[in-house]
């Protein structure tokens, strides 16, 4: 998917843009990002490590997800996130997310 081949499902690109931000490929993340909420430069050069993704829900549009990181002073953080995903002509780009209540 990241030399180009879209995403056939929400859930599918998810997956794909959180191995991107694993892996500091900021191009892709900006090129699967919905023009209109997208923001205008992006820097994933900042030490953050990705440690592990676990999808709880994939349902139409949506996917609620836990991505555990470990920030660059070392500290464990997990982020929880429903987010939100349109079809644009024909593939699906990343909208926004929402932290859903505990």
């Amino acid at each position: 998917m990241h030399a180009g081949a879209g995403a056939a499902t929400p859930e599918a690109l998810m997956r794909s843009r959180y191995t991107a931000y694993a892996l500091g490929d900021s191009g892709y993340v900006q090129r699967t990002w919905h023009p209109l909420t997208r923001p205008r430069s992006l820097d994933l050069r900042d030490g953050t490590r990705y440690l592990g993704l676990r999808v709880h829900e994939a349902q139409e549009e949506f996917v609620t997800f836990t991505a555990q990181l470990r920030l660059p002073d070392g500290e464990r953080y997990a982020l929880r996130e429903r987010s939100r995903f349109e079809q644009v002509g024909g593939a699906w780009l990343y909208v926004d997310g929402e932290t859903p209540e505990a």
